[in-house]
């Protein structure tokens, strides 16, 4: 990942929240670097230290947990203008990244050391309002993820998720993805999506999944 700095007035675009704290956004990146980074790089592995808290700019990251049997399941992704509140975890209680995080989108970040976070975390409010409003919104997040994975029909979910997730009814993502995201293995992705291509109510390309018309989940069943 290349490096360079960034000024506070370029972190205050991406994080309007510190646009009228000039003295806290001063400090926090006093010694951060703006990094780049590609598609499919790993900023963590489950176990891994944490030297410092990424705040992102742009692209996108994937928080998951992986089981024993290799399957995985997505906690949560992190867009520009968020940071991993995991992450911020992990530096606050002295422990271990207790997930994997991988980038799913090429862009940047912005890595503040770990001992700069955790002081100015103590004596700045609006810092800590930023991550207290992060850990809200992932408890959320993570909460529905059980709930759904726990009490919900799978064919369900994946019917909500094609919907949610396809742009002019077409998805472009392969099967272990779809599964990561929903927390079941690739071969009940594929057999579920065969079953509604029989019922006629999508099509399968590679790795490309176009819903038809009128596209709906059948909750007569």
């Amino acid at each position: 990942m290349s490096t360079s700095a960034i000024t506070p007035e370029e972190f205050a675009q991406f994080f309007p929240r510190f646009r009228r704290q000039q003295e806290l956004t001063t400090q926090l990146l006093s010694q951060a670097r703006r990094q780049s980074f590609p598609i499919g790089t790993h900023l963590y592995w489950e176990g891994d230290s944490c030297s410092g808290i990424a705040f992102l700019l742009s692209g996108s990251i994937r928080v998951y947990k992986c089981g024993e049997t290799g399957r995985e399941i997505t906690l949560y992704e992190i867009g520009p203008g968020e940071t991993c509140i995991l992450n911020a975890s992990c530096i606050l209680g002295n422990n271990a990244y207790p997930a994997n995080a991988v980038t799913v989108g090429a862009g940047e970040l912005v890595l503040i050391p770990a001992h700069d976070f955790r002081r100015l975390l103590g004596s700045h409010e609006a810092l800590r309002n930023f991550v207290f409003s992060m850990l809200s919104e992932r408890l959320c997040e993570i909460m529905e993820l059980v709930n759904e994975v726990a009490f919900r029909r799978m064919d369900e979910r994946m019917m909500e998720y094609l919907i949610e997730k396809s742009g002019d009814g077409v998805l472009v993502a392969t099967h272990q993805k779809i599964a990561s995201d929903l927390g079941t293995s690739r071969e009940v992705v594929s057999r579920l999506l065969k079953d509604f291509e029989r019922q006629g109510r999508l099509l399968l390309g590679r790795n490309e999944i176009r819903l038809r018309d009128g596209f709906e989940l059948d909750t007569t069943k």
